[in-house]
C-alpha cells in the first residue's frame, strides 16, 4: 500500500517557510544538506555522502545522521504550525542501525501527533545507493514545542 504522505505536497505558503527556515540552518548548509519534499506533517532531508561528513571507517558520521534526522523531524512539525509558530527540539532518540553508507543519506521526519504545546515525531534514515535498494541505518522518535515566532 503507497504511503499518501509520501506523495503529498504541502501549500506554497508552507513550503516557502520551510525553505526559508531551512536556508537560515547554518549546520544543514555547512554539511551539505537539502530539502528533498516538504509534506503535511511529512519531511524529506537529502545529505550527500562526501569525505566531509565522514568518520574513520568513511561511514556519514552518526553526527551528521542525527543533525538531518532532528531537522526533519522539526520541518515536519512545522509544516502543521500557522504561520506564528516556530518549533525547538525538546529531546530525540536515535537508534543507529547499521552503517551510514551509500550515495547519499535521506532522513525522513514524520508527525505522530500534533499538539497544541509539543508534538512528537518519528525519524527515519536511510543510506541511499543509486545501484541498489535503500537500507535503513537509524530510527528514532522526537518530541518538540511549539513557540511563538520571534521578531528579526
Amino acid at each position: 500500500m503507497e504511503d499518501r504522505t509520501e506523495r503529498e505536497a504541502a501549500c506554497p505558503a508552507v513550503r516557502e517557510r520551510v525553505q526559508d527556515s531551512f536556508g537560515r540552518q547554518g549546520l544543514m548548509s555547512h554539511l551539505g544538506a537539502r530539502l528533498a519534499h516538504i509534506g503535511p506533517g511529512r519531511v524529506h532531508i537529502v545529505l550527500p555522502a562526501r569525505p566531509e561528513v565522514t568518520q574513520q571507517h568513511g561511514y556519514v558520521h552518526a553526527g551528521a545522521t542525527g543533525a538531518i534526522a532532528d531537522s526533519a523531524g522539526g520541518y515536519a512539525a512545522l509544516t502543521l504550525f500557522d504561520e506564528e509558530s516556530e518549533v525547538l527540539t525538546v529531546e530525540y532518540k536515535i537508534n543507529l542501525l547499521a552503517p551510514a553508507a551509500g550515495d547519499h543519506l535521506e532522513a525522513i521526519g514524520s508527525v505522530l501527533r500534533s499538539g497544541r504545546t509539543l508534538t512528537v515525531c518519528q525519524l527515519e534514515v536511510y543510506g541511499v545507493r543509486a545501484d541498489g535498494p535503500r537500507k535503513l541505518v537509524a530510527n528514532g522518535q522526537q518530541t518538540l514545542i511549539r513557540v511563538n515566532r520571534t521578531a528579526g
